[in-house]
């Protein structure tokens, strides 16, 4: 079965930058988007960044300007840029691929700290 893994998490300053990587363990077909999800402890997972097929993106409003998400089709890879880290974006950040039949994959996270 194939399985997303995600790296790049760590402990970072404030102001400072990490970059997430997502990548499927296998092929998956028929990808439609991907995206950046992330939890907060005592939060409900919610959605930072999407990326569809053709390249266009969404940010939530608290991520707009500081993170760039971006996708390589051929390697079944996502990434998520992120600078100007808060102590606010502390987090386990999970990547999703969505096929376009509506089956989802989920990576199992991988955890970014922000500190002050």
């Amino acid at each position: 079965q194939v399985q997303l893994v995600e790296s790049g998490g760590g402990l970072v300053q404030a102001g400072g930058s990490l970059r997430l990587s997502c990548a499927a363990s296998g092929i998956i077909f028929n990808i439609n988007h991907m995206g950046w999800y992330r939890q907060a402890p005592g939060n409900q997972r919610e959605l930072v960044a999407t990326i569809t097929k053709g390249g266009s993106t969404y940010y939530v409003d608290s991520v707009k300007g500081r993170f760039t998400i971006s996708r390589d089709n051929a390697k079944n890879t996502v990434y998520l840029q992120m600078n100007s880290l808060k102590p606010e974006d502390t987090a386990v950040y999970y990547c999703k691929m969505a096929r376009a039949d509506g089956i989802n994959y989920w990576g199992k996270g991988t955890l970014v700290t922000v500190s002050s």
